[in-house]
């Protein structure tokens, strides 16, 4: 048997208001959860069930519902900080764009390397697959090389047998 509810849910607009909410914030995923899962409260549901409907815990269900109460619809905008801040400056960032670009190949470890070497800051392997991703750059699967190849082999496959 459920126990009795010991936070109650406030009304902070009719449930026609919310539902236009809902109808216009479709493309907002996020709000559009909240949304859903004040409108499951509003209607009698636990916190429990209506986190259990929208796919969340039941820890962010009590978060979600204490910002209704404080704040209303505005407490249930996703607050994103920002981020933590880039450890290489814009200027830097150019700087190591332009000394790769000076090289056709790299691997992931010689560019940490360079960064280190460069800037005098470290990064984690995913750190420099992200920054790369960001300057446009892919990353290639590494393909070995064999040092007795030479250097016109294209052109000697090219000829066939006959042309002499």
């Amino acid at each position: 048997m459920p126990r009795p509810e010991q936070i109650h849910i406030q009304r902070h607009m009719t449930l026609e208001e919310l539902e236009r909410r809902i109808k216009k914030l479709e493309k907002n995923v996020r709000v559009l959860k909240r949304l859903y899962f004040i409108r499951y409260r509003l209607d009698g549901v636990s916190v429990e069930d209506a986190a259990d409907r929208v796919g969340v815990t039941k820890n962010t269900a009590y978060i979600w519902q204490e910002r209704w109460n404080e704040s209303g619809y505005d407490g249930l905008i996703p607050r994103f900080a920002g981020g933590k801040p880039s450890k290489l400056t814009d200027e830097e960032k150019d700087i190591l764009r332009q000394l790769l670009s000076e090289r056709d190949t790299w691997t992931t470890e010689g560019v940490r390397e360079l960064v280190s070497k460069e800037f005098g800051v470290d990064y984690t392997l995913k750190q420099i697959r992200i920054i790369l991703k960001k300057f446009g750059m892919r990353c290639g699967k590494p393909y070995p090389h064999d040092h007795r190849r030479p250097d016109d082999a294209e052109d000697i496959l090219k000829k066939t047998p006959g042309d002499g």
